[in-house]
């Protein structure tokens, strides 16, 4: 797109940015397992409780968090159409592991077999099985059918959580959404002012800087700051002086 999509990871403690990105990619759904990884890199953790909105909803991705040790918490769209075409939807159903079938609400179990689309390897149940389809529904949409992933249960797992913690979303609203008003603030009608992504990149990371400053100051005060980077100016001194000469040997 010709726009720019800015994310960042906001933590719940001191509503510092540990992790921003700018991408010129127009939805959100790919950049959960990125962003959560580059939060636990940047805050120096093994494990990370990260909570999102449904915007973030999407199976492989819930999944790579799961693998790269990221427990996440995100509500999922309800872009089913079965309520208003009169058929029952996924949660009308019980998935038996052991058995391997889904349950209806009428006790009616039906055997899934194996579909793959999209590149996920799916069950599939067809609602047409006598005694599984609502009043109409396949005079409605002849074939309709109820998947299920093979990696469903960890999905199931981020509603679960999301459940026993209602107040998820709105911590996360209190937390990510007012570091992006008080930017866009800063950053005026215009926002960005430079133009390409390489560059657009170079100004929102001045601006998250700026906007970290800002908050270390309001929670140490402006002494004890300047003291922590007085204190790290040999460090990046020397770190310095040793890429300068790894780059000379070469």
């Amino acid at each position: 797109m010709v726009a720019y999509n800015v994310q960042s990871a906001v933590d719940t403690e001191h509503h510092l940015i540990v992790a921003h990105e700018v991408t010129n990619v127009g939805t959100d759904r790919s950049q959960l397992a990125h962003m959560g990884q580059a939060a636990k890199a940047a805050l120096h953790t093994d494990n990370l409780d990260a909570v999102a909105d449904r915007g973030y909803f999407k199976g492989e991705e819930i999944l790579a968090c799961e693998k790269a040790g990221i427990t996440v918490t995100l509500p999922k769209p309800q872009t089913s159409g079965a309520k208003s075409e009169g058929r029952f939807g996924k949660p009308d159903f019980v998935y038996s592991a052991g058995r391997r079938c889904l349950t209806a609400v009428r006790r009616r179990e039906a055997d899934l077999s194996y579909a793959q689309e999209d590149g996920q390897n799916l069950r599939a149940m067809d609602q047409r099985v006598p005694g599984l389809s609502d009043q109409g529904s396949c005079k409605k949409r002849q074939g309709a059918r109820i998947t299920r992933w093979e990696h469903e249960h960890v999905v199931e797992a981020v509603q679960t959580r999301l459940d026993k913690n209602p107040q998820a979303m709105r911590v996360r609203r209190e937390t990510v959404e007012h570091p992006f008003a008080t930017l866009k603030m800063r950053m005026g009608a215009t926002h960005f002012l430079m133009k390409r992504l390489r560059n657009v990149a170079t100004e929102m990371a001045l601006n998250v800087l700026g906007y970290n400053l800002t908050r270390v100051m309001n929670i140490v005060g402006v002494k004890p700051l300047l003291a922590a980077m007085r204190a790290l100016r040999p460090h990046l001194g020397a770190t310095k002086s040793a890429r300068a000469d790894h780059s000379g040997r070469h």
